[in-house]
């Protein structure tokens, strides 16, 4: 994290933030932490999350929901609410932004998308600026007392822009989420849930499952527990998570979820049927495949940063500009570390992307092109950059 006097102003000026569970509370501790001079109004039903976020520093005023001072806050001061609650509560919150001609920028951490997707088109009236989001980190505890301030450092951060995007708007969130040290991958709505299901949830139920196995094999004194240390705690780790919140989860994320569910029972299936045959070199392909794959990712996200790429794309009478290449972006492993739109004139702008020195850059360049941008691409430095 970036020493205090090196900290950018915050993007946006006065937050709202619903929800001060572990991740609404965590965010809200992380952009204190990159972003002092932010405001923060936090809401949550418990009140008792509400004075620990104060205390900590974490926000700088907090109430229930439906205390009128926040309706209030979103109608005269608020520029970005970030809605970090379960599912069952962001309609109260986009009637709530009805009710009060909030216009600033929406973002959430919801981890399922196709009920939040469906209210937003039902209930808000600017889709431009909701943009669906999804911080890819998480703790088995649960609420305010197991919150972080780096709980998001060096993770994936999904945005789901669209057509309808304002691309302002994505700037200054993606800017947002990039000075937490996380970082943003670009994700079409329709894919994340199949996305989300393969890589978190169908994780989630197998580490249950086989904590289940262990429970069914141990004795009355535990002994088989007491083995069960290293790789399998680490494995198992995620299984300590609230039943209730998982519970929700995987409803809300049924059909994804089952077909991958069915689809691990297939791959289990294959491994067993060549140890039960004996088929040394069967087992042995099915053990390298992973066995490569897991070596093939990094241990942690370090982007170079002696290495930047300037990418520089006319927005001349083009929509979409921001989904589109954001998400080739992601698609092909670029990192982007900061956006920049240049306002030539009314209807014409120039957006700058920088890159760090990751991904296929000729993919990149293809993809762009074929999609029917012209692309410019400049190799500059990061003390270059830093007085951009």
């Amino acid at each position: 994290m970036k020493d205090t006097e090196a900290q950018a102003a915050s993007p946006f000026r006065k937050i709202g933030l619903a929800g001060l569970g572990l991740i609404g509370s965590s965010f809200a501790g992380a952009i204190k932490r990159a972003y002092p001079d932010a405001f923060i109004y936090g809401v949550d039903p418990d009140s008792r999350s509400g004075v620990v976020a104060c205390e900590r520093g974490w926000v700088d005023r907090a109430s229930v929901p439906d205390d009128p001072a926040f309706a209030d806050f979103l109608t005269h001061e608020a520029d970005l609410l970030i809605i970090a609650t379960p599912v069952a509560a962001v309609d109260g919150y986009f009637r709530l932004i009805a009710d009060t001609g909030y216009a600033g920028v929406v973002t959430d951490t919801v981890s399922t998308k196709a009920h939040i997707l469906k209210s937003a088109d039902e209930l808000l009236v600017d889709h431009a600026r909701y943009i669906p989001g999804h911080p890819m980190a998480g703790s088995e505890a649960s609420g305010i007392d197991g919150a972080r301030t780096d709980l998001f450092e060096g993770a994936n951060w999904i945005l789901c822009p669209d057509e309808a995007t304002d691309p302002d708007s994505f700037q200054k969130l993606h800017e947002l989420i990039c000075g937490m040290d996380s970082r943003v991958i670009s994700l079409p709505r329709e894919d994340h849930d199949r996305a989300v299901a393969v890589v978190s949830h169908v994780p989630h139920m197998v580490a249950s499952s086989l904590m289940r196995l262990a429970l069914d094999h141990a004795d009355a004194n535990n002994a088989l527990m007491r083995l069960a240390a290293g790789g399998f705690k680490d494995t198992t780790r995620v299984a300590a998570g609230s039943p209730e919140l998982w519970c929700g989860i995987a409803f809300d994320n049924a059909d994804a979820l089952s077909e991958g569910l069915h689809e691990m029972e297939q791959i289990i299936a294959s491994y067993a049927s060549a140890i039960e045959a004996r088929d040394a070199q069967g087992l042995k392909d099915l053990l390298r495949i992973s066995a490569d794959a897991r070596q093939a990712l990094p241990a942690q996200w370090v982007p170079g940063s002696d290495k930047l790429l300037e990418v520089r794309i006319p927005m001349i009478d083009r929509t979409g500009v921001v989904a589109e290449v954001t998400t080739i972006a992601s698609s092909v492993g670029c990192n982007i570390q900061s956006i920049e739109i240049d306002h030539l004139s009314e209807g014409n702008a120039v957006l700058s992307l920088m890159l760090t020195d990751e991904g296929d850059i000729g993919q990149l360049s293809f993809q762009l092109i074929d999609a029917g941008y012209a692309v410019s691409f400049r190799p500059i430095s990061p003390k270059e950059h830093a007085h951009v």
